[in-house]
């Protein structure tokens, strides 16, 4: 073979191996019209310590989020994948374009609308107000005249209505529910404001505690997506309502919180 054939064989291959690569590179965009981080792949970040929500089983995430996600990804047709994170983090992971969605007891306010896109609502949340046994806070009014340091997992609602309520000098920020918990229990703080579900279930784990019977304030939870990624968010929202129409989410929370009289 001479030296001008074997140029133009080596020409044809390199001309061949650019189609395949452009082609693959149009299959890719085709299979991935959602516009998801990883094609094929459905990226939830959630804090995988608020039970009943979300919470370690062994090495798997699991609870009301998790499951509700899996089934949303199923519509979709996509793999879904779960990144534990910090809570205040997630916002910022979703709009930086890191994960596709924020799926974490996560209520719709107007502050996160700056940043995300919220889809439709699946769950209503109550935020409530742990306490010791016999303590002389017997209700929002008596929390904020007694003057005591309140606990809250760092930025969850909780966090910004109780800084709005007490202000800043007076919030104790932890970045697990968990120790915000041990805190109360140890004294630091003299109350915790939690969602209810997992107050329930700390309050249940340990001794000594109780949730005031008056909520503190009641709440939609929804998953957060990237503002620039409006197919994503319009593909959730129709796989929502189906899940909806057809009992799925309902029964998912009532397989973690049993409906009254059951």
């Amino acid at each position: 073979m001479n030296k001008k054939l074997i140029k133009t064989v080596a020409l044809s291959l390199v001309a061949s191996m650019g189609f395949l690569m452009a082609g693959c590179g149009q299959q890719e965009a085709a299979d991935n019209e959602l516009g998801t981080v990883t094609a094929g792949v459905l990226t939830m970040a959630t804090n995988a310590y608020f039970p009943p929500y979300e919470y370690y089983e062994g090495d798997a995430i699991v609870g009301i989020d998790a499951e509700i996600a899996q089934a949303v990804a199923d519509k979709l047709g996509l793999e879904l994948v779960i990144e534990d994170v910090e809570f205040d983090s997630i916002i910022a992971g979703v709009q930086a374009g890191k994960y596709d969605i924020g799926c974490a007891g996560m209520t719709v306010t107007e502050e996160r609308l700056q940043s995300v896109n919220f889809t439709s609502t699946y769950s209503t949340g109550i935020q409530s107000i742990i306490v010791l046994e016999g303590s002389d806070i017997t209700d929002l009014d008596s929390l904020i005249a007694s003057g005591c340091m309140v606990g809250v997992q760092s930025g969850t609602t909780g966090d910004l209505y109780m800084t709005d309520d007490l202000g800043e000098d007076r919030i104790d920020r932890y970045n697990k529910a968990n120790d915000a918990v041990m805190a109360l229990l140890n004294g630091v703080v003299g109350a915790v404001v939690i969602d209810n579900q997992p107050a329930q279930s700390f309050v249940s784990a340990n001794e000594g505690l109780v949730i005031l019977e008056t909520p503190y304030t009641i709440e939609d939870y929804a998953m957060a997506v990237n503002k620039d990624n409006q197919a994503l968010l319009e593909a959730i929202n129709n796989a929502l309502a189906e899940l909806e129409a057809d009992g799925t989410i309902q029964a998912i929370i009532d397989s973690y919180i049993p409906p009254e009289g059951a």
